[in-house]
C-alpha cells in the first residue's frame, strides 16, 4: 500500500522522484527481497546439471559460490543500466534485473553432467546471445506481432514444465542422491514441505513485506529446521573470503553453434517479456503506456547486462515480473528506490560469504521453494492464455506446438541419430514449441478462426472466445 507520508500521488507517479531516504531504503530492501531467491536460484541449477557444487567436499564447490556471487552483482549492475541509463541503454523506469529462468532448459542440454568445464560453452552463448538482444531494441516494436498470447504463453508454460521436474528431484534429495537409500526419504520431504506450507501461509494471510517476501521466508523456516536436523554444513562461511572483486572470464568462453542459436532465440522471448514488464510498470505505476523510447532503452539494458555478465561468469539477466506487481502494490514509481536495491545487490556480490551461506542452503530446502517458483511460472504462462480465442485454429497450433516440444523434452532418445547441435536445441523442447507456434502462426489462413471448432475425443470441444473463466 502506499504511505501519503512517502509523497504526494502526483510525485509518486514519477520515475524521477525521490521519496524521504527513511522511506526509500526499506523500499529499496523491499525489491531485493522479492526477487533475491529467483535472482540465485539458476546458478545453483546450473552448477547441479553440470555435476558440481553441490557438497562442501566437492573440489568444484568454490565455482558454484562464484557463480551465485555474480548473479547478485550483475544483477545490480544491470538493475543500474535500467534505472541509471547510460546514454540510449536503459529505460530510467523502475526495473528489476535477475537471472532469467527462461534460459534454463537450454542451459542444461548444454553442461548436463560435463563438469565445470563446460560453463564456458554457456558464458559464450550468454555473450552472443546478450549482443543479440541488444540488437533487437532496434525494431523490437515491429515483431511483436508476431508474438501474441497465444505464442507467449505457450512458451512461458513450457518454461515452468520443463522446470517442475527439477523441483520435485531438489526436494527430494537432489539430482545427485538419485537411486540412494536417502532419496526420497521423509527427512527430505519435511524440509521441502515446511518451506512449501510456511511460503503458502505467508502469500495468504499476510500482508505488506511478509507477503511479498514469502519464498524467502519460507526458505528460512525450511533452513532452521534443515539446522535442527543437522543437515546443514556451515563450514565452507568460514573459509570463503570477506571480499572479491568479479573476475573476466572466470569460466572461459567457448562458442558453440548450440548455445549461440539456442541463446539467440530465446533472447528474442526475452524481449518481448521485458515489454510486457515495461508496459506492466508504465500501467501500474503510472497509469499510462510505455513510450517507444522506454521499451528501446529497456531492450538495449537487457541485452547489454546480460553480455558483461557473460563475460564475468554470470548467467542470461532480465527484467522481473514479481517487482512489476510490486509496484502497482507500493504505487511508488520511483526509479531511485530500486537503485537503492541494486546498490545491496551489487554490495552482496562483493562477499563471497553471502554465497557461502546461499550454498550452504540444503538441496531439499531449495527444492520446496522451486516448486513454488516453477509451478508460479507454468500459473503465469496458463493466465496469458487466457486471453487466448480459442477457436480450432488457435487450438491446433497450440496442439502440435506443445505436443512436438513437450514430447522431445520428455524422449530425447527419438533423436539419437541428429548430430550434436541440432539434438541440444530439439530436446530443450523450448525452442521447437516456440518455433512451430511462431511460424504456424503467421502460414496458418485465419479463415480457420471463424470455422467451428471440431469434437476431439473424449467428447471435449472448443469454445470461443471468453469461454475460458477467469475468475
Amino acid at each position: 500500500m502506499s504511505d501519503a507520508s512517502i509523497g504526494t500521488p502526483e510525485q509518486l507517479r514519477d520515475p524521477n522522484y525521490t521519496p524521504p531516504l527513511a522511506k526509500a531504503v526499506p523500499l529499496g530492501l523491499q525489491h531485493v527481497l522479492a526477487m533475491f531467491v529467483s535472482n540465485v536460484t539458476p546458478a545453483i541449477i546450473i552448477c547441479g546439471a553440470a555435476g558440481f557444487g553441490f557438497g562442501s567436499n566437492s573440489p568444484d564447490f568454490p565455482q558454484m559460490i562464484y557463480m551465485i556471487q555474480m548473479s547478485m552483482f550483475f544483477a545490480g549492475v544491470a538493475t543500474l543500466l535500467q534505472t541509471i541509463t547510460l546514454g540510449p541503454i536503459g529505460a530510467g523506469l523502475p526495473i528489476v534485473q535477475g537471472t532469467s529462468f527462461a534460459f534454463i532448459p537450454i542451459m542444461i542440454p548444454l553442461v548436463a553432467g560435463k563438469g565445470v568445464d563446460a560453463i564456458a560453452i554457456v558464458m559464450g552463448g550468454v555473450i552472443v546471445g546478450g549482443l543479440f538482444h541488444a540488437a533487437l531494441g532496434l525494431f523490437i516494436g515491429k515483431i511483436r506481432f508476431a508474438l501474441p498470447p497465444l505464442v507467449t504463453g505457450l512458451v512461458v508454460t513450457m518454461i515452468g514444465l520443463a522446470l517442475v521436474k527439477v523441483g520435485i528431484q531438489y526436494a527430494a534429495g537432489g539430482v545427485p542422491a538419485i537411486g540412494t537409500e536417502e532419496y526420497g526419504s521423509m527427512t527430505n520431504w519435511l524440509m521441502a514441505l515446511v518451506v512449501i506450507v510456511v511460503t503458502l501461509a505467508l502469500k495468504f494471510f499476510a500482508r505488506g513485506m511478509l507477503s511479498v517476501s514469502a519464498v524467502l521466508i519460507g526458505l528460512l523456516a525450511g533452513y532452521a529446521v534443515a539446522f535442527a536436523l543437522g543437515e546443514v554444513n556451515l563450514g565452507n562461511v568460514g573459509r570463503a573470503a570477506p571480499f572479491a572483486l568479479p573476475n573476466p572470464f572466470h569460466f572461459g568462453v567457448e562458442f558453440t553453434a548450440a548455445a549461440i542459436i539456442g541463446f539467440c532465440l530465446m533472447a528474442f522471448i526475452s524481449a518481448i517479456e521485458t515489454v510486457g514488464d515495461v508496459s506492466g510498470i508504465t500501467k501500474g505505476g503510472a497509469g499510462r503506456e510505455a513510450t517507444d523510447k522506454e521499451i528501446q532503452g529497456a531492450t538495449y539494458a537487457d541485452g547489454v547486462g546480460t553480455a558483461i555478465s557473460g563475460f564475468f561468469g554470470a548467467l542470461p539477466n532480465t527484467s522481473f515480473s514479481q517487482n512489476v506487481g510490486l509496484i502497482a502494490m507500493t504505487g511508488v514509481m520511483s526509479r531511485h528506490v530500486v537503485t537503492i536495491g541494486a546498490l545491496f545487490l551489487i554490495a552482496a556480490g562483493l562477499i563471497p560469504k553471502v554465497g557461502a551461506v546461499i550454498s550452504s542452503i540444503p538441496i531439499e530446502v531449495l527444492g520446496g521453494g522451486v516448486i513454488v517458483m516453477f509451478g508460479m511460472v507454468v500459473a503465469a504462462g496458463i493466465s496469458m492464455l487466457s486471453d487466448v480465442d480459442w477457436n480450432r485454429r488457435n487450438m491446433v497450433i497450440f496442439a502440435i506446438s506443445l505436443s512436438v516440444g513437450l514430447g522431445l523434452q520428455q524422449e530425447p532418445g527419438a533423436l539419437q541419430y541428429v548430430d550434436g547441435t541440432m539434438k541440444v536445441l530439439l530436446t530443450s523442447g523450448l525452442l521447437p514449441a516456440a518455433l512451430l507456434a511462431v511460424v504456424l502462426n503467421l502460414i496458418l489462413p485465419q479463415e480457420l478462426s471463424s470455422e467451428a471448432t471440431e469434437e476431439v475425443s473424449g467428447g471435449l470441444a472448443g469454445h470461443g472466445s471468453g469461454s475460458l473463466n477467469k475468475d
